[in-house]
């Protein structure tokens, strides 16, 4: 359902989330390193997220990538809404772009299900909510 770039961006919020409850900014290398991706892939992501206001940036020396508070209480929606766009929640299963109640696909029915829940998980989870489990040793956000 989400893409790897989706995925992504995910990790690299919680790890600014973890860095900015500890008051410091995280460079583009320091968030590949920590949560295994491109430092490529982890500077355009995470340009698309500067720009959508889910993180901020200072340039400079002392710049880098952070969260206020706020954005720590933001639901992690936003963020998978921003990457996949504001239909990645009501998509279909097989990707037809006809499938509805009334003309289903195959697996419609079921999807709607996992999906829904899928959705509801994204929008209650806040990112401070991923956070401290992650700070805590109790998940992780790399193999």
């Amino acid at each position: 359902m989400l893409s790897q770039t989706c995925k992504t961006a995910i990790k690299a919020v919680i790890y600014l989330s973890i860095r900015s409850e500890a008051g410091k900014k995280t460079s583009i290398k320091e968030i590949s390193e920590k949560i295994n991706a491109s430092e490529h892939t982890i500077g355009k992501t995470l340009q698309t997220l500067v720009r959508h206001k889910i993180i901020n940036s200072v340039k400079g020396p002392n710049g880098g990538f952070y969260l206020q508070d706020e954005q720590q209480n933001q639901a992690l929606s936003n963020i998978v809404e921003t990457i996949e766009g504001k239909e990645v929640f009501k998509e279909c299963g097989l990707g037809l772009s006809m499938c509805s109640e009334s003309h289903p696909c195959p697996i419609h029915f079921d999807y709607k299900v996992a999906r829904d829940l899928i959705e509801k998980i994204f929008r209650e989870k806040k990112v401070k909510d991923l956070r401290d489990p992650v700070n805590d040793g109790l998940a992780f956000l790399m193999d």
